[in-house]
C-alpha cells in the first residue's frame, strides 16, 4: 500500500513541475527575444 501511496505522491508532483514548466519555457524564450532585440 506505502508503494501505491509513493506512487500517487509521485505523480502529483510530476504533475505540478510540468504545469509549472509549461508556464516557465515560454517566458523564459520571451525574455531571451527580448534581450537579443535590444542587443541588436
Amino acid at each position: 500500500m506505502a508503494q501505491q501511496q509513493d506512487m500517487n505522491d509521485a505523480r502529483d508532483t510530476y504533475s505540478g513541475f510540468i504545469s509549472t514548466l509549461k508556464w516557465t519555457v515560454p517566458l523564459v524564450a520571451a525574455l531571451v527575444a527580448l534581450v537579443v532585440i535590444l542587443i541588436a
